[in-house]
């Protein structure tokens, strides 16, 4: 009988074990509540890489603000540079055609009326060649080889007749390029050099006018206005008048 033993003890223990509940069962509540922690964390995970993506999106989105405000503002000087590009250009031809008479010839009808006022002898037929070389570079629009042939000329004939002119011409040259600093030095160098040339009361106005460019203000009004106080009726006192009017307005 005794074999009967051992199987009815695994018969009771069976039954034990039926009788227990899963939900009570200690390794599945353990493998329960560590389900549970896992899907928490990874819900806290993803909310806050939603959060950390939706920082960046915050921060991109002001960067493209920011950049479109930039590029508005590029857009806003580029045609302002482009309408003054036109503008000197236009004011440059037009001086050019009034003031030279073109070529060669102008220079040296320029040549005869300063060398009166100057005291300086005529000038040469070298000197009439290379100003006249310079002056046509600057007419067609070659401001660099312009700048090369008058700066030339003013060290190899610095007391030419024409030299005032060169100089003159040499500012002009600088001015379009937007070399503004070399521009207001070769202007000053007319009033310095050649206060009663011809070619003074237009770089006065000029030297003004650069400095509006360089962001002085106040050095510049000061210059123009000297322009119309020194020069009464003259076309030099005109443009001074109109660019202080264009400057009161802005």
């Amino acid at each position: 009988m005794r074999p009967l033993v051992p199987l009815a003890l695994a018969a009771v223990l069976a039954a034990g074990c039926a009788t227990t509940p899963p939900d009570q069962d200690p390794v599945q509540i353990k493998l329960n509540d560590l389900d549970s922690r896992v899907s928490r964390v990874e819900r806290i995970m993803s909310n806050q890489s939603l959060m950390q993506m939706a920082q960046e999106v915050d921060t991109l989105q002001a960067e493209v603000r920011d950049l479109r405000g930039r590029i508005d503002e590029l857009q806003n000087a580029n045609r302002a540079l482009k309408q003054q590009q036109r503008d000197l250009y236009a004011d440059l031809n037009r001086r050019v055609g009034a003031l030279e008479h073109g070529g060669s010839a102008g220079a040296a009808a320029a040549g005869s009326a300063d060398s009166g006022s100057d005291g300086e002898p005529g000038v040469t037929s070298t000197q009439q060649t290379i100003y006249g070389q310079a002056f046509n570079a600057l007419k067609a629009g070659s401001y660099s080889v312009a700048i090369s042939g008058f700066d030339g000329f003013l060290k190899q004939y610095p007391s030419s007749p024409l030299a005032p002119n060169a100089e003159y011409w040499l500012g002009q040259a600088h001015y379009v390029n937007q070399d503004f600093a070399s521009a207001a030095k070769a202007f000053q160098a007319v009033l310095d050099q050649w206060p009663n040339s011809s070619k003074a009361p237009a770089a006065m106005v000029d030297l003004g006018n650069t400095q509006l460019a360089e962001g002085q203000a106040a050095k510049g009004r000061a210059t123009l206005r000297r322009v119309v106080s020194q020069f009464p009726g003259t076309d030099a006192a005109s443009r001074a008048q109109a660019l202080l009017k264009q400057q009161s307005s802005q």
